[in-house]
């Protein structure tokens, strides 16, 4: 059994401006960096052993921001925790996007299922390399989510909540799969 705190990475320009990101490799910006200095003063009392990423830039910068304020070394780094690949939807706006494809299955873009799946794997190899050892692991709002679904048999999030930046999201990850130990879910703001 291993603790996990999916932390969602700092604010990017895309995130300001409500543009879908997905595997574009848009950077953090001065709020994201300021944001991962918060994540990591919220998980300072926790014990965390190791910090993993995502391979997109957003994700590393706000590990290795959240590693150096708690003293640990560099995150390594996992291709599977990337985020949903959105097609031709990508840098679209939220609300374009929603509009033109609802829930549905981008054109060129990865399903919940397929997200779902590599998401899991993903998080069993981090645990795999250290078993046992609390680990925090900085990915995206899109595969936080999918995994949040796993955990609670899709009763979370509900619709409408969204994963905001730089929030933690706690799991354990067992021999019987994921368990949600505390999630930090906010509901859309006005006109958003």
């Amino acid at each position: 059994m291993t603790l996990l705190a999916l932390v969602r990475h700092g604010q990017t320009d895309w995130n300001a401006e409500r543009r879908i990101q997905g595997r574009t490799d848009i950077p953090l910006n001065d709020t994201g960096r300021a944001q991962a200095l918060l994540a990591a003063e919220a998980l300072r009392e926790g014990g965390w052993a190791r910090v993993t990423s995502s391979t997109l830039q957003r994700a590393s910068e706000t590990a290795r921001i959240i590693a150096d304020a708690l003293g640990l070394q560099a995150p390594t780094t996992y291709a599977g925790l990337v985020e949903r690949d959105y097609g031709v939807g990508e840098g679209t706006l939220v609300s374009d996007f929603h509009e033109r494809y609802g829930t549905g299955v981008v054109p060129g873009g990865e399903s919940t299922d397929e997200l779902a799946e590599r998401a899991l794997r993903a998080l069993g190899a981090v645990v795999e390399h250290a078993p046992g050892e609390p680990t925090v692991v900085v990915a995206h709002g899109g595969v936080i989510r999918v995994l949040l679904g796993l955990a609670t048999d899709g009763a979370l999030p509900r619709p409408g909540e969204r994963i905001d930046n730089a929030s933690v999201t706690l799991f354990r990850l067992t021999a019987d799969g994921l368990v949600l130990e505390s999630a930090s879910l906010v509901a859309p703001e006005a006109g958003a």
